[in-house]
């Protein structure tokens, strides 16, 4: 990279996953397919849980909100890749670029504590049963979910304005789909000490603290339902099954990304751990939780049954005016 007589970077070059035209259709039909499968799946979580009254619980409101946290997500990189396979343009602005990445981690972030907050309504309903209606009612899960809104902006003001205080000269060819922290930071021309730094400390402290907080209450939620009747035990282990499956694949891929040195940053390992966090988790949410889960199936057979008996009705009206 040619930093001292470069010019500044007026956009990037996103590269993608593969520069084979031949590839380029299946890569666009297959994230095609899984970003319908988010909005879709998300979209019935939010409707679901709005309409149906008997899932107006502190658990279902904090589902809903990861619903609409998840739609944000999956749409702050996924069309963006979608409009790239198709053209011959793979350019974004570089003000684009840092948006995109402050967004990224508004969403991402907030995605991570949101469900640190669910483990916690989950130790209260198990551990705690007698006092959950006191401790977790509406108005504290509204204030956990604007926190979780709040942290995540000022985690992400703080690492985007980091970004915006290097140079980027020369080269401008980003090895990822879209405006990530590590390839970034990889194509900078300044010192990125300080940004690496504020990566393993204070995002070590936002991400790695929240992870901890599940392992730990969940070793009380374990102890716990260890003293239950057989068949509390498997009610109890169903309702967190769910939660612990996209704890694991949530983590582990964030972890696997950020919490390395830049110099030893691979692309392909980073655009394969970056596919899961943010198209496969925030899709597969509301399948796992839905699909596992026998008051969401419910509320499904109840609105799809009152949607055929109204339009059943519609077309007895229409015939008989």
């Amino acid at each position: 990279m040619d930093c001292e007589n470069g010019t500044d970077v007026a956009e990037f070059v996103l590269l993608g996953f593969s520069s084979q035209p031949e590839e380029q259709p299946l890569y666009f039909l297959l994230f095609l397919l899984m970003y319908g499968a988010g909005l879709l799946g998300n979209v019935m979580m939010i409707i679901l849980i709005s309409l149906d009254a008997r899932l107006q619980t502190p658990m279902y409101f904090l589902l809903r909100s990861l619903s609409m946290v998840d739609m944000g997500f999956i749409s702050v990189t996924v069309p963006q890749m979608l409009a790239h396979i198709i053209s011959t343009s793979k350019t974004i602005p570089f003000y684009s670029c840092m948006a995109q990445f402050f967004f990224f981690y508004v969403f991402g972030v907030t995605d991570l504590l949101m469900v640190s907050v669910m483990a916690l309504d989950r130790y209260v309903a198990i551990c705690n049963p007698l006092h959950y209606t006191t401790v977790m009612n509406q108005k504290v899960c509204g204030h956990l979910v604007a926190g979780c809104w709040i942290i995540s902006t000022l985690h992400s003001m703080l690492h985007a304005g980091l970004l915006l205080r290097l140079s980027y000269r020369g080269d401008n060819h980003l090895a990822h789909f879209f405006c990530d922290h590590d390839p970034l930071l990889q194509l900078s021309c300044s010192d990125t000490s300080i940004n690496e730094t504020a990566i393993f400390f204070e995002g070590g402290l936002i991400i790695l603290g929240p992870f901890v907080f599940i392992i730990l209450t969940y070793v009380r939620i374990v102890v716990a339902v260890m003293r239950l009747s057989s068949s509390g035990r498997r009610k109890a282990f169903s309702t967190c099954g769910s939660h612990l499956t996209m704890v694991v694949l949530l983590y582990g891929a964030i972890i696997g990304v950020y919490f390395q040195p830049a110099s030893s940053y691979s692309a392909q390992r980073g655009a394969v751990f970056a596919i899961m966090y943010t198209v496969i988790t925030p899709m597969s949410n509301p399948y796992v939780y839905s699909l596992r889960n026998k008051d969401m199936k419910a509320a499904m057979k109840r609105l799809f049954s009152n949607c055929t008996d109204s339009c059943s009705s519609d077309r007895h009206l229409q015939r008989y005016p």
